[in-house]
């Protein structure tokens, strides 16, 4: 299953025990539904656990028993849907004047059914329940909604910024007949799942992003040795081209015996850094001070013979 999928199934399992929360939540998911009127209500999901939330949250708060719908079986079934629907008219124009309704048409949030931080704690949980998806953190960090109407959008992008103590920079923009309200920041992410209620996802989250950081710091701390291998390959190959040159010229000879001591010491070692050449000459000297004799070499071994 997907990491969306798992969200999901996190916060169907909040244990909720205020009536108010309750009634704001599935207020949500209503208000997402495929179609929520007075005439009837029809609500469809691919998540099982969603499916049951809503379906108990109708039974125990209005007393709805919905008539229930279940994907094919099998990988080849089209219908992936969970499906409930209301058809009794009576049901569902008593579901829809409790909540405040009068018409269908370009629903908005009646913020007298989320009437404290709880009741809008439920409301966003059983928003994204109902349209919320999250990507996996190994691929990225995004968490959206998708919803049907611009207002009813732009109500929810409010409720969201309006979380205490939670920043969210929710935004907004229309896909292929939607409207989608997303957040990217990572932090922001964590911050709203485990508002929602799904702490666990949200500690995968974080888990998952401190592992990338350690990957990552890894990774470039191995690219930053590797270079300095090839750098220093490079330079002993030099130095020893220059060394052989000196030889064959005769000129290795003439040296002093102190350009001979590092001479000798890169064509012993010469996969050696030259702080290390330094530490094996008697006396020792520093980096800077076998560097310059190595220039030295180099520049003897380009000067032409009288």
């Amino acid at each position: 299953m997907s990491f969306s999928y798992d969200t999901k199934k996190e916060l169907s399992r909040v244990a909720v025990s205020e009536n108010a929360v309750r009634y704001s939540e599935l207020y949500a998911m209503l208000l997402l539904s495929k179609k929520f009127s007075e005439q009837s209500i029809v609500f469809k999901t691919e998540n099982k656990y969603t499916f049951a939330r809503f379906t108990e949250l109708l039974q125990q708060l209005f007393g709805v028993q919905a008539q229930m719908s279940y994907p094919a079986e099998g990988p080849s079934g089209r219908n992936r849907n969970y499906s409930a629907i209301v058809s009794s008219e009576a049901d569902c124009k008593r579901i829809f004047e409790y909540y405040g309704h009068d018409r269908e048409v370009s629903l908005r949030v009646n913020r007298a059914n989320i009437d404290d931080e709880e009741c809008q704690r439920g409301f966003i949980r059983g928003a994204f329940l109902a349209c919320g998806s999250v990507t996996d953190p190994e691929k990225g960090y995004h968490l959206e909604f998708s919803i049907p109407y611009r207002n009813l959008c732009r109500d929810i992008c409010l409720i969201i910024r309006e979380i205490p103590d939670c920043e969210v920079s929710v935004k907004m923009l229309s896909r292929l007949g939607a409207y989608i309200a997303y957040v990217k920041d990572s932090e922001q992410i964590t911050d709203l799942l485990a508002y929602m209620g799904a702490g666990n996802c949200a500690m995968e989250i974080m888990g998952t992003k401190a592992l990338k950081q350690v990957r990552n710091s890894a990774n470039r701390l191995a690219n930053s040795e590797i270079a300095n291998l090839e750098k220093t390959a490079a330079a002993s190959a030099n130095q020893l081209k220059a060394i052989r040159i000196l030889k064959e010229t005769g000129r290795f000879n003439l040296l002093s015996d102190e350009l001979k001591e590092v001479a000798n010491l890169r064509e012993e070692y010469p996969e050696l850094s030259l702080r290390d050449i330094g530490e094996r000459l008697s006396p020792k000297i520093s980096r800077s001070g076998v560097n310059h004799r190595m220039e030295k070499l180099i520049r003897l071994s380009k000067e032409e013979l009288p």
